[in-house]
């Protein structure tokens, strides 16, 4: 199983723009044949640190990960995520 991490950064951090974002990576699921699940959720604790949303996709190795980044349901929402973002962060990791 590999574990796809992704962290955003909002220039908008306004209530209404963090829901369009959530709306766009969650329209994903069921859409990706690779993809076998999809979390995604907001920052409920505002600090200095915190990025303002993060999504946890999960394949069952590289080959579905990489399936799903050009992926062309993936492709629209990827282009949104890095038009709004103003920091990205991510971490991909395998696991039993």
């Amino acid at each position: 199983m590999l574990t796809h991490v992704v962290m955003y950064k909002l220039e908008d951090h306004s209530s209404g723009s963090i829901e369009r974002a959530l709306e766009k990576i969650r329209a994903l699921e069921g859409k990706v044949p690779s993809l076998r699940s999809l979390e995604v959720g907001c920052n409920i604790v505002p600090s200095a640190r915190a990025y303002d949303l993060a999504l946890i996709a999960r394949f069952d190795d590289l080959a579905g990960l990489q399936a799903y980044q050009s992926h062309p349901e993936h492709q629209p929402v990827l282009d949104y995520m890095r038009a709004v973002s103003e920091g990205v962060t991510a971490v991909d990791f395998e696991s039993a």
